[in-house]
């Protein structure tokens, strides 16, 4: 008699990825090493021009080229708002991955105790200190003030 197979375990993540860097990889690597099938939401241009004022740099459809292309990523799709219970009930996720710099933030303690009860793990990896999108964009341009 062969062994139950045991659950595939889904992964999800979310993010800009403008001016893609080693944290970003970092991230996605430690997160699909975490799961089976590792899902990864690319903000829509809209979205982010909304939540911080601004395009980004890259575009959305090249966005999602760099990130569709790493080995790590299993799937793509669009994040066109932050409803993460909503992306939840699309997806069916067991696991999301996030940096720990949001650790003990409100949304996100609202968030585990959400999702908590569907069988859903958060999971918050080191962030990488020595590098973000907005020193690059504000090292490649200054002007833009953030």
């Amino acid at each position: 008699m062969s062994e139950p197979l045991s659950p595939r375990v889904i992964g999800y993540t979310t993010g800009v990825y403008d001016m893609f860097h080693i944290g970003h990889l970092t991230l996605l690597q430690r997160a699909r090493e975490a799961c089976d099938h590792l899902i990864v939401g690319v903000t829509t241009d809209a979205l982010a021009q909304a939540r911080k004022g601004r395009a980004p740099v890259i575009p959305e459809a090249d966005r999602v080229a760099i990130v569709r292309a790493l080995r790590c990523v299993d799937e793509v799709v669009p994040q066109s708002d932050m409803d993460k219970i909503a992306a939840w009930e699309r997806i069916g996720f067991h696991r999301m991955f996030v940096g720990d710099d949001w650790k003990g933030d409100p949304k996100w303690v609202a968030l585990e105790e959400a999702l908590g009860p569907k069988g859903v793990e958060i999971v918050y990896f080191p962030y990488t200190a020595h590098v973000s999108t907005t020193r690059l964009r504000n090292s490649v341009d200054p002007d833009t003030g953030t």
